[in-house]
């Protein structure tokens, strides 16, 4: 393992590979894992749809730069941008 390595910004360390692997020697209830389903989690009822959107790198610094300070993820901010636009 390399000295740097870490998931979302939280190293890994040798003991939580130490308790993967044992949680993966014990095995897994594959019933829980299939029923959870594929792809990210619904935003309502009602599939959502992705949609490509061409941004300019100042239009994209700029979303970035409020996401950031609102501790949010891009598409969070775009989602609500529009929704303020649209009442």
């Amino acid at each position: 393992m390399r000295k740097d390595e870490s998931i979302d910004g939280v190293p890994v360390t040798e003991e939580q590979i130490a308790a993967w692997a044992a949680e993966a020697e014990a095995g897994y209830d594959v019933e829980t894992l299939t029923r959870r389903g594929r792809g990210r989690p619904g935003r309502g009822a009602q599939p959502s749809q992705v949609v490509a959107l061409r941004l300019t790198l100042d239009e994209l610094a700029a979303i970035d730069a409020r996401a950031k300070l609102e501790g949010k993820t891009r598409s969070e901010v775009i989602r609500q941008a529009l929704s303020v636009s649209a009442a």
